[in-house]
């Protein structure tokens, strides 16, 4: 029996200090943080374990992207598997800037002005697909000039290599060859603008098939894999997906705001996954639930 502890800060408590209070106070999602801090650092610990990173795209367009951009940068992950509108706002954000709204703002007249709304971010046209169609499509040319057929990961490589933006999470992949797997590829505003691009050069074609292969080549080559997943959706599903083929993954950290009562994937607790091979029977494990942008600096920070 651990008895529980009260938390002690001072002015000088550091992240890892912060996170070892959480760790005996014994507070409900405080101490799941605690798990997950824990767990993940075992999991960086591990060096036969293949670690994978899963987020959907929203956290891009908050701060939250330099927390990913430093997992990459710093190689503390392995395959990052995430959606479209991941590369829209990493993109976006390298030539444009977004700003701060609140969720309380009459979207209406958003509308009017030509303002996007995610949460309490704004998302001005002009800094998303305007800027997009006029930054991505002479990317496009140029890669199409050397290669027609892509798989998402390639498609993901040749971008970020033709960046030169520290700031960047595409261009620190590039730089580090840390694959980027976009299973929705098209459900975004880089798919729309590789769609537009098809209709004049019909012999640019993604393929995803080719993605599969690569992932196939991971998992069954992988002695040990570790996942930490942000929210749900294709993100989380294709890193489980795969990991089933293997019996599923040694240590997983999952952040979700979903609830379970639904049956939904996002609201799905890990250990859900263990009745599917998705998640090994003797895996380290935590669901932790909350925000992400608030839990994953405090998660990252502890190992940087």
């Amino acid at each position: 029996m651990q008895p529980v502890k009260d938390i002690k800060l001072t002015k000088n408590t550091t992240i890892k200090q912060l996170i070892s209070e959480f760790n005996e106070s014994g507070g409900f999602v405080a101490k799941k943080v605690a798990d997950g801090a824990i767990i993940f650092e075992k999991m960086l610990d591990d060096k036969k374990c293949i670690k994978f990173l899963s987020f959907p795209a929203a956290i891009i367009a908050t701060g939250c992207r330099g927390i990913v951009k430093d997992l990459v940068k710093n190689k503390l992950v392995d395959v990052i598997i995430t959606t479209c509108g991941t590369l829209d706002h990493d993109l976006a954000r390298r030539w444009k800037d977004y700003y701060h709204g609140s969720f309380d703002m009459d979207d209406a007249k958003l509308r009017k002005k030509g303002i996007n709304r995610l949460g309490n971010v704004l998302v001005p046209n002009d800094s998303y697909g305007i800027i997009l169609e006029k930054k991505l499509l002479p990317i496009i040319e140029s890669i199409h000039q050397k290669q027609q057929v892509l798989s998402t990961r390639e498609l993901c490589y040749e971008i970020g290599k033709r960046l030169d933006d520290e700031d960047s999470i595409l261009y620190w992949a590039a730089k580090n060859n840390i694959p980027v797997f976009v299973p929705g590829i098209t459900d975004g505003s880089v798919g729309s603008q590789i769609w537009m691009f098809r209709q004049k050069h019909p012999d640019f074609m993604i393929d995803v098939f080719k993605d599969e292969q690569e992932l196939a080549a991971i998992v069954f080559d992988a002695k040990k894999t570790g996942a930490l997943m942000i929210g749900g959706g294709i993100s989380k599903h294709h890193t489980i997906w795969w990991n089933q083929f293997r019996d599923g993954l040694d240590y997983v950290v999952y952040i979700t705001t979903a609830p379970e009562w639904d049956g939904s994937l996002s609201g799905a607790r890990v250990k859900e996954g263990i009745s599917w091979g998705k998640v090994a029977a003797n895996a380290s494990h935590v669901t932790i639930e909350g925000d992400a942008t608030v839990l994953l600096p405090l998660v990252v920070g502890n190992v940087l």
